[in-house]
């Protein structure tokens, strides 16, 4: 310390002020770092650039430029709320359309689409948007402008629901009305559904077509006309069935197909090169149309055909059966629930005696009897292909459940009959039951064919 002159009061040394300074200093210097900062905390440039482009895709989808360690990255964050326009013919990575199905939909089997999800997802997407199509109200635009994106990956369709246009004025319904009538001779009320030929005709892959014309939980909205399959709508899906030459299977059921439309549609369908499935089971048709598709039995390469829940007789029956008996490409028939009475069921039986492809036939619930049964019978003795027989619900007896007994004592081939409610009485259920488990034990133990060997 120094003392001032005249003054007994020291002064404070300027050395001392300055070390204190130099410590505060030191002080204020600690205070303001971070201990815990590390270079670890700041991104690496990298994944800043991956987030900008995760963030701009949308205007600029640079990820076939990407090396594959940051494409994965980027498709992980990928919203899946993307306009299609983008990812359609971009994205073809299963797990980002896995991510899109499972945030759409809840229940996504996928085993249904050739294990593939980006099929699921525009199948689904496709069959949403023409369930939900309102003619003359919805643009048809939201359908066309989806056809590239989506061409390449449907193979099948499932629509089962078709609405109806919106109602129109009374007197505009009228006129309309007369319209029709004068074109189609059919006088019918244009609520014509959306037309299917432009979509169908630019799908290149699709093999499967499954429609039910109706409208699904219309709840106290309902009116007859919802569920009409107009003849133009008929003449509509025929041609564009008819242009769709690698469809494999057609199922057009519960639609009010009459005979005059499954005539329409049998025509487009001759000659078809690919449809081995047909399935129209749950309308109308009657005997004329079963007429119409007996020929088409031996016009095409049909391997399975429903006709279920239909008005078909004995004369249906009998035209069917014709085509039966000189058919080589039929495997499965489908009559039940129809009316083919003994009449019918007996020139179906003589058709099994001449057929020698067909494995399975559904008789059930068709009025048949013991003269039914009788001819059954030999076909039973006789038939070395078919595999399964169904003559549920019918009244066969007691007389007619021991001809098929007799019939089956030397058949080694069927594996499946069933007669409940058919009252062939419980003896000669349980003797059928025995020799069908000796003929599936017998099958098991058989060895397989094996696949021709492919030429070297």
């Amino acid at each position: 310390m120094q003392q001032a002159a005249g003054s007994s009061r020291p002064v404070p040394s300027l050395r001392r002020s300055q070390s204190r300074l130099t410590a505060d200093s030191y002080c204020i210097h600690r205070i303001i770092e971070d201990p815990e900062w590390s270079l670890a905390a700041v991104p690496q440039l990298t994944e800043l650039c991956l987030q900008h482009i995760v963030h701009n895709f949308t205007q600029n989808p640079i990820l076939d430029r990407l090396l594959p360690e940051h494409q994965r990255k980027v498709l992980d964050r990928l919203p899946t709320g993307l306009p299609l326009t983008v990812t359609a013919n971009l994205v073809s990575d299963e797990d980002y359309w896995k991510r899109c199905c499972t945030e759409r939909w809840q229940v996504c089997d996928i085993s249904g689409y050739g294990d593939s999800w980006k099929r699921m997802f525009f199948e689904r997407h496709l069959e949403s948007i023409l369930k939900s199509f309102v003619p003359n109200t919805t643009d048809p635009n939201q359908v066309l402008e989806l056809i590239p994106l989506c061409k390449d990956y449907v193979r099948k369709l499932e629509v089962d629901q078709f609405l109806p246009p919106l109602k129109v004025d009374p007197e505009e319904e009228a006129d309309d009305t007369s319209d029709s009538g004068s074109d189609l001779g059919l006088g019918e009320v244009p609520v014509h559904h959306y037309d299917l030929g432009a979509l169908v005709t630019a799908l290149p892959y699709l093999e499967e077509l499954h429609l039910t014309y109706g409208v699904k939980d219309c709840g106290m909205n309902f009116e007859w006309n919802l569920f009409k399959f107009t003849y133009q709508d008929c003449c509509n899906l025929a041609g564009a069935v008819k242009k769709c030459h690698k469809l494999k299977v057609f199922k057009l059921t519960r639609s009010n197909v009459d005979d005059n439309k499954t005539k329409l549609l049998v025509r487009s369908l001759l000659d078809h090169p690919s449809l081995v499935e047909l399935n129209l089971s749950h309308n109308l048709i009657g005997d004329t149309g079963a007429q119409a598709v007996g020929k088409l039995i031996n016009r095409s390469k049909l391997e399975t055909l429903d006709l279920c829940n239909n008005k078909i007789h004995r004369t249906g029956a009998q035209a069917l059966a014709q085509a039966l008996a000189q058919n080589c490409t039929l495997t499965s028939l489908n009559l039940r629930l129809n009316y083919l009475g003994d009449e019918g069921g007996e020139a179906m039986g003589r058709a099994l005696l001449a057929n020698t492809t067909l494995k399975s036939i559904h008789l059930g619930s068709n009025m048949l009897s013991e003269p039914s049964a009788v001819l059954l019978s030999q076909v039973l003795a006789q038939n070395t292909t078919l595999t399964s027989i169904n003559l549920s619900c019918n009244h066969i007896g007691p007389d007619g459940g021991k001809q098929l007994l007799e019939g089956l004592a030397g058949n080694k081939t069927l594996t499946e009959f069933d007669l409940r409610l058919a009252e062939v009485g419980q003896e000669s259920e349980f003797l059928i039951g025995q020799m069908l488990w000796a003929n599936r034990h017998a099958a098991q133990l058989a060895p397989q064919p094996q696949p021709p060997a492919e030429p070297l």
